[in-house]
């Protein structure tokens, strides 16, 4: 299978670059898988065309913000880092702009120097590995919230502000450590999820991590040589335990995102949902023989994504490629503030 296959044209000014004031206020399109038939409407609507029997997996992962901005101490050269991944206490894996820059010692300063880093370690894979120094009164956490900022995909042209802190954010995060939201989930309001309980649709969570691995290009042209970052998932017995069950009752299991599609492919892999916690770093291409999720649903995604290739394989190619010429006649908004589908 080519990189090229899951290439399209969108035009620059299809990128959503701030979200709708109304999170539900997005639209919805909606893929029949057998019928092969689309049919628009609005998120606010999705409760008429999911299964009656549906049980709705939610990635309760909470972004951090995870993007700091410093100064080299001694030269005052700027410095970017983006966390990654926390290794050891205080100590992280992180993307460095300019990496070449810094060197094993290099010590950075953000916030009037209220948080240090000193630079540990310059592995082959192009991150670095830092430790944090600040004031254990503080905290880690507490210091993140004041001087971070949400890590906004590189597609979204502008700074971030203090309304992405919330809206880069699904309702329902609540477990900290993505450094990217699983879009999927930004369209629902705390009403919505009731209203949607409230007709017998049951909803259980697990936790992924979105990790750099979201917006990692894929550089080679056979796409099954490509190797996904790993990132971590957590599914709980209790969760394992609900999803099996719904899935042995009949329901219909719909994945919020393709994160969810990730989780629960991974911890189904056998046929059976079990309990996991550890990472994963399954990729998900056409020809992938689906375990666990009957339904999705997704924004629209980037050209040559491993996003577009999972899509791609729950929904037939050609399909998805229809649905996203569909998407760009009808002037959808694409990406991670953009509109969402539903494929059943």
């Amino acid at each position: 299978m080519k990189l090229t296959d899951f290439d399209y044209h969108l035009p620059a000014d299809r990128i959503a670059q701030s979200p709708l004031q109304q999170r539900d206020a997005s639209r919805l399109l909606v893929i029949n898988r057998t019928t092969g038939t689309f049919h628009h409407t609005v998120f606010s609507q999705i409760g008429e065309y999911l299964p009656n029997n549906a049980l709705l997996v939610l990635n309760d992962t909470k972004v951090i913000p995870a993007r700091l901005i410093g100064n080299k101490v001694g030269t005052g050269g700027k410095i970017e880092l983006l966390l990654i991944r926390e290794k050891e206490p205080d100590t992280w894996e992180v993307l460095a702009k300019p990496r070449r820059n810094l060197q094993i010692g290099t010590q950075v300063g953000f916030g009037n120097s209220v948080l240090k880093a000193e630079v540990l370690a310059k592995p082959d894979d192009g991150h670095c590995i830092v430790r944090f120094d600040y004031d254990a009164n503080d905290g880690f956490s507490a210091i993140l919230a004041k001087i971070g900022m949400m890590p906004l995909p590189p597609y979204i042209r502008r700074p971030p502000t203090a309304e992405d802190k919330v809206r880069y954010q699904s309702v329902y995060a609540t477990a900290e450590g993505a450094i990217a939201a699983p879009t999927a989930g930004l369209h629902f309001t705390q009403e919505l999820l009731e209203e949607l309980k409230n007709t017998g649709i049951e909803i259980a969570t697990l936790t992924l991590h979105v990790g750099p691995g979201t917006f990692q290009p894929v550089k080679v042209e056979n796409i099954q040589m490509h190797k996904m970052h790993a990132e971590y998932i957590h599914l709980t017995e209790a969760e394992a335990n609900r999803i099996r069950s719904a899935r042995e009752a009949g329901s219909k299991i719909v994945a919020i995102g393709t994160t969810v599609v990730r989780s629960l492919e991974t911890t189904g892999m056998t046929g059976t949902v079990r309990p996991y916690s550890g990472y994963s770093d399954l990729f998900i291409y056409p020809g992938h023989q689906f375990n666990v999720v009957d339904a999705l649903v997704t924004n629209f995604h980037l050209p040559k994504s491993t996003l577009l290739m999972l899509v791609s394989a729950f929904a037939q190619q050609d399909l998805i490629q229809k649905a996203y010429q569909e998407a760009l006649q009808h002037n959808y908004r694409f990406y991670s503030y953009g509109d969402a589908m539903l494929i059943l």
